[in-house]
């Protein structure tokens, strides 16, 4: 079955699942499109089985809570972030509900997380305003960007460039393999700090403070005649985006989301204002800012691709999920989920044609038609 305008005007809510108190605040499609997992503000993880359509199991984290979650590519497993106690990343196994791993290191709440497409690694951006490379085999870092302000991040479909949403007004694009070697360190980075004036690297104008370089000539200015701490150099990787796409800065909201079509040609931002954008993964051209839809209170919603990457979609916060052509920019579709509260979350079934809708309730829905 084809996607087309009048199959998505056909969608219908099939099941509603009332299974949290609380608002969802985030669900993932696992990879074979058979299973979604959903978090929410009420601490709960609940599991869902897309072919039978119902609910399979929940797990709490009553201690961390639950903000993000992604599937990984093992069977039964998932990253998620806490919006409790401290920002450490957590990798849990569902199947016995133990955590196989922590990723400790972002010191302010993470509002954005990748899985990549291919492999183990995964990236997370933070209001701590730095993105950091992951491997779910190591609970260290494996790289490190500062930036200059708020971060969103996605990996591309092939799992070979990520792209990071800076400040609200720039898309920065990074190769991935400039982050498998990076530089080591200086050998006297222990951990204090080395006042720099004017590091490049850190991507801050100043050094990040990051290691106590003091008495080497390694890190000494005056042996070294460059303007970065080694340091920050050796910690970021020291490689800059290789593309940057500046944005029209609107200051009545601010960037939430961006994702990747399929196909890797286009780039959605969703922001926490009334509309949204496309642009050229390529180019970085806005081809399309997508708006007519209620948003009033500044909430997060999300957008998404459908898997052919031909329409985009989002919520509201009136419970409509508005429908847009990609390529003509017209809007196809209105579509009433009778949600209770804002549509916070929204995706596509990679694999099967179904959607998922969610305040707190979550909403499964299906064509009402062949074509």
């Amino acid at each position: 079955m084809k996607l087309t305008d009048n199959v998505l005007r056909s969608f219908r809510v099939a099941k509603v699942f009332r299974e949290n108190s609380d608002k969802i605040n985030c669900f993932d499609f696992s990879p074979n499109g058979e299973t979604v997992i959903s978090s929410s503000d009420d601490d709960s993880i609940v599991l869902y089985d897309c072919q039978e359509g119902k609910p399979k199991r929940t797990l709490y984290s009553k201690k961390y809570g639950v903000d993000l979650i992604r599937y990984t590519h093992a069977a039964n497993t998932v990253v998620y972030s806490s919006n409790k106690i401290d920002d450490t990343i957590r990798y849990l196994s569902l199947h016995d509900n133990k955590y196989i791993r922590y990723f400790p290191g972002h010191t302010k709440r993470v509002v954005a997380l990748s899985m990549s497409p291919v492999d183990d690694t995964f990236i997370s951006g933070s209001l701590d305003k730095t993105i950091r490379l992951w491997d779910l085999r190591s609970p260290n870092c494996q790289g490190l960007m500062h930036l200059q302000g708020k971060p969103v991040c996605s990996f591309d479909p092939e799992g070979l460039i990520f792209a990071a949403g800076v400040n609200s007004e720039m898309v920065k694009l990074y190769d991935l393999r400039s982050f498998d070697k990076p530089a080591s360190l200086p050998p006297s980075c222990v951990g204090g700090s080395w006042p720099w004036p004017t590091c490049t690297a850190s991507g801050l104008g100043h050094c990040c403070h990051c290691c106590s370089c003091q008495g080497t000539s390694s890190a000494s200015p005056a042996s070294s005649g460059s303007s970065s701490c080694p340091c920050c150099s050796a910690r970021s990787g020291h490689q800059g985006p290789f593309a940057t796409f500046k944005m029209q800065y609107d200051r009545t909201c601010e960037w939430t989301g961006l994702k990747f079509s399929n196909d890797g040609k286009l780039i959605l931002i969703s922001t926490n204002g009334g509309f949204i954008r496309l642009i050229d993964a390529f180019k970085g051209a806005v081809l399309h800012t997508f708006g007519g839809y209620n948003n009033s209170k500044a909430v997060t919603l999300e957008a998404s691709f459908t898997p052919d990457s031909q329409f985009i979609m989002i919520g509201s916060e009136d419970g409509k999920i508005h429908v847009w052509n990609g390529e003509s920019g017209m809007k196809v579709a209105v579509l009433d989920g009778k949600h209770t509260g804002p549509i916070t979350c929204l995706q596509f079934n990679p694999k099967f044609m179904t959607f998922a809708s969610a305040c707190s309730n979550m909403a499964f829905w299906l064509p009402t038609i062949d074509d």
